[in-house]
């Protein structure tokens, strides 16, 4: 076995706190964009010649609901058009084995979920696709994938108020139930933090990895691309999260198993 692959699963076998930061480029091998890197959504700027972060804002759908809808349709499909791949499944097996093990996720595809991984130890921190809600009158829509075959921006059957996701938009504040999690869970401490196919450029992501290190706990970053957490890491494996995830839940399991026997 790759010498960081086994001390990292050695450090997994010990710890009992596990937190698993994931981004994009967990999804990536479902078939979903990455947002900033190579291929990245984020990259560039729109038809319309703005940022992508400036037409899937809050302050968009407010002003121009069309347009904002025009891309969150984008991201929509994608996510409808894909599954959760091994490294999903690896993560809510190694969930099913820790009991305090974490998952901290950017993603708003929903795939952790379908995965097994549980809900009371998920934190889904930009919130899910679905399902839709008016603004106006609060009405919720479940049928995301209908609403997508029909004019935008989607309308309440309700109230004809302009229907949104519940997930964060750029300039958006994070839910409060899902920060009040993050915070009480930081404040017992993780033994193992692991940063999965995300830059870490937010502040609220790279910070439990700071916190995990200062406080002597394993860190671990697993991310094809160079990302903030570069040096300030204990091991950084430059990987697919599906080529890493499954092998090191895999020995992760074995190794329980031969230490109960």
């Amino acid at each position: 076995m790759d010498t960081d692959l086994q001390r990292v699963a050695e450090q997994l076998n010990r710890a009992q706190r596990i937190l698993i930061i994931t981004g994009a480029g967990l999804s990536a091998d479902s078939g979903l964009p990455t947002y900033r890197g190579m291929g990245g959504l984020y990259n560039g700027h729109t038809p319309e010649g703005l940022p992508i972060e400036a037409a899937i804002s809050g302050p968009m759908l407010q002003r121009d609901p069309a347009l904002c809808w025009k891309y969150l349709a984008q991201l929509g499909s994608a996510c409808l058009g894909g599954k959760p791949n091994q490294a999903h499944l690896a993560i809510a097996r190694l969930q099913q084995l820790k009991p305090e093990c974490w998952v901290l996720t950017q993603n708003i595809d929903g795939y952790h979920g379908a995965a097994g991984s549980p809900p009371e130890r998920l934190i889904e921190i930009h919130g899910q696709l679905q399902p839709l809600y008016c603004q106006a009158c609060h009405a919720q829509d479940d049928d995301l994938a209908g609403r997508l075959t029909q004019p935008l921006p989607p309308l309440c059957s309700s109230c004809s108020g302009v229907m949104r996701p519940p997930v964060v938009l750029f300039e958006e504040r994070l839910p409060e139930q899902a920060t009040a999690t993050l915070r009480r869970e930081l404040a017992k401490g993780f033994d193992l933090v692991m940063s999965v196919g995300t830059s870490a450029s937010f502040p609220y992501i790279a910070e439990p990895v700071r916190r995990a290190r200062a406080a002597g706990g394993f860190t671990v970053e697993i991310n094809p691309q160079p990302a903030f957490l570069i040096g300030q890491v204990d091991v950084t494996m430059k990987s697919r999260a599906l080529d890493v995830l499954p092998q090191l839940v895999s020995h992760t399991f074995v190794d329980r198993i031969c230490k109960s026997n």
